[in-house]
């Protein structure tokens, strides 16, 4: 029983810690859009300057 309850919360607490990460990673993604260091093009727009 006492092993059970401490794999629980060893395995909560990686859970938790990879929702931290995501979380982190997703804000500084949406920033950077925000801010403008990111933008999304078309395939047209990207091509555009090779020819």
């Amino acid at each position: 029983m006492t092993a059970d309850r401490i794999g629980l919360k060893v395995v909560g607490f990686v859970f938790a810690a990879v929702t931290v990460m995501v979380m982190i990673t997703t804000g500084m993604v949406v920033k950077g859009y925000a801010d403008g260091a990111y933008t999304l093009d078309l395939p047209e727009q990207i091509n555009s300057g090779v020819r």
